[in-house]
């Protein structure tokens, strides 16, 4: 193979490994909407689901963002009423990580009262991406 070539496709290679990695970082800590029936068991959690919506956060021990991730979450459900934050460490929990199709810590799974999953996080999400998507899971009745 010629020299031309060799650094034509390396940089091809470069160009592909940073555009991708653009993209993920885009992604990362936006919320996406869940569509269809996908539902917590509060048995998973260990306690039961929020009045109003349950804030879900997967975790391991060795997450570097799952700390600054965790505070946010109970910081938004101390302030709104019927709001529970609960937190699962896959580290102890692995088999959940399957079940609801956590491939990065931190996730972040906003709940119902009946335990459909409205919306997911992956990565560390924004205080008002949380609360945007808090809204929406929220009975009408409920939001603010």
């Amino acid at each position: 193979m010629s020299l031309p070539i060799a650094l034509v496709i390396v940089a091809a290679l470069l160009a592909a490994t940073v555009l991708v990695g653009v993209l993920l970082r885009r992604r990362d800590g936006r919320a996406v909407a869940v569509h269809g029936d996908r539902v917590v068991d509060p048995a998973d959690l260990m306690r039961p689901l929020g009045a109003r919506a349950t804030l879900v956060q997967f975790s391991t021990e060795f997450c570097a963002r799952c700390p600054q991730v965790r505070r946010l979450l109970g910081s938004v459900a101390a302030e709104r009423p019927g709001v529970v934050h609960t937190e699962v460490d896959l580290t102890s929990r692995a088999d959940l990580a399957a079940r609801y199709r956590v491939l990065a810590t931190p996730t972040t799974l906003v709940v119902d009262p009946d335990g459909r999953i409205r919306s997911r996080f992956t990565g560390a999400p924004s205080r008002a991406d949380v609360l945007t998507a808090l809204d929406r899971a929220l009975p009408e009745e409920a939001r603010p």
